[in-house]
């Protein structure tokens, strides 16, 4: 920061040499007294810089100071994985090995963390986690549950004249639950992975393949089966939880058909919009303007402020794998749904692909480490679409008989 303001000031005064510029000490350089700024800032640098050497030769000669974790090279690949896959001292939580990150996807926050810790913390992620995940439909049904014409009616009846209008009640039944629904969750992958780094684990990669892994989990219980098995009324959850488990997948059969049209408008407004919205960036274009009116003085300054950073695997991919499901899910049952999602996948191609390859940065190489997760949750939905489709189909037979 010091040498930004440094080169701030001699860039001002290369275009002006006749006058050295002036700062004040004072409190955002608003009042105080008057110095000149290129031999303060140099002062402060020089300063700066003692106190680093100083503190550099302090911390090595502290063994409390030295990191217990190093990073090793072999010579061979052989000597690499027999090292990262083998135990090396007789107590196994004395000194773990394993596969090694590459530099720039490291999170160094998390190097340091003992093994007991580690255990520790994933274990209580994991009770968040669990409890996050299933009493978030809670609200989300209840919320769900107003916002629909009966619902408002029951608990607003004042509104009554305002949501009998054709385009009102058309919008109150077509968006309404899905546009509420994604609110619920615009907060949600900062979450998932705000407790995935405190979990313990030690690159960007992991960090985020742990939260595109709850954040699809989540979307599963809470977006697919959540809407499935709650609607206008909380009848249909008490009744789902106390029939017997064999008789599960024979209801969400039976209720698949019926949110259908939820899907379709939720599909629009999470998946077209979002794609809409990608391709727009409209929130770090306002943000960089922001910053270029108030806080570019340098090119270093522009720089960071135009820095489009990484896209959010762990936000999007999980959305993406979640229409895929819902996809499965409806080909056979409710095809209408089908030429959305098509869309959809259509759209997000073409967009995607032109912000990863144009506008995002590749902040660091993984070798892959997404696509078993990917292929993983690929298989389950298949799984899941065949049970669902099986519980619908028993339903017919019996009605059938």
């Amino acid at each position: 920061k010091l040498e930004n303001w440094f080169d701030y000031y001699l860039l001002k005064y290369t275009r002006n040499k006749e006058q050295r510029p002036r700062a004040k000490l004072g409190f955002l350089g608003l009042w105080g007294k008057k110095v000149d700024a290129m031999d303060h800032y140099t002062a402060e640098i020089e300063k700066l810089s003692e106190k680093i050497m100083v503190e550099r030769q302090r911390v090595m000669k502290d063994e409390k100071g030295v990191m217990p974790a190093a990073f090793v090279s072999f010579k061979t690949r052989w000597g690499a994985a027999v090292c990262a896959q083998t135990q090396q001292t007789k107590n196994p939580t004395e000194w773990l090995t394993e596969w090694a990150p590459e530099a720039r996807e490291v999170y160094w926050q998390n190097l340091a963390m003992p093994y007991v810790s580690l255990t520790v913390r994933r274990f209580v992620m994991h009770v968040a986690f669990f409890f996050l995940t299933f009493f978030f439909i809670i609200p989300i049904a209840f919320v769900q549950s107003l916002a629909s014409i009966e619902g408002i009616q029951k608990s607003a009846p004042f509104l009554n004249p305002i949501i009998e209008k054709k385009f009102i009640k058309s919008v109150i039944q077509g968006f309404l639950p899905g546009i509420v629904l994604k609110l619920f969750l615009i907060f949600l992958p900062a979450i998932l992975m705000m407790m995935s780094k405190f979990e313990g684990f030690v690159s960007i990669s992991a960090l985020e393949r742990r939260a595109a892994f709850r954040y699809y989990l989540f979307n599963l219980v809470n977006v697919f089966l959540g809407s499935i098995i709650t609607g206008s009324a909380f009848e249909q959850l008490d009744s789902f939880l106390k029939q017997s488990a064999n008789q599960i997948p024979r209801t969400i059969g039976v209720a698949i058909p019926i949110k259908a049209t939820f899907f379709i408008t939720y599909i629009m407004v999470d998946g077209w919009a979002g794609v809409a919205g990608e391709i727009l960036r409209l929130k770090p274009l306002v943000i960089f303007h922001l910053k270029n009116f108030f806080l570019v003085k340098t090119e270093k300054d522009r720089e960071e402020a135009m820095d489009p950073g990484q896209i959010e695997f762990y936000a999007t991919e999980p959305r993406i794998q979640l229409y895929f499901l819902l996809g499965l899910v409806y080909a056979p049952v409710t095809p209408i749904l089908l030429p959305f999602i098509i869309f959809f996948f259509g759209f997000a191609y073409l967009i995607f692909r032109h912000q990863i390859i144009n506008v995002y940065n590749q902040e660091y190489e993984s070798a892959a480490a997404f696509w078993p997760d990917v292929h993983g949750r690929i298989i389950s939905a298949l799984v899941i679409s065949q049970i669902l489709l099986i519980g619908l189909m028993s339903t017919k037979g019996k009605a059938q008989s």
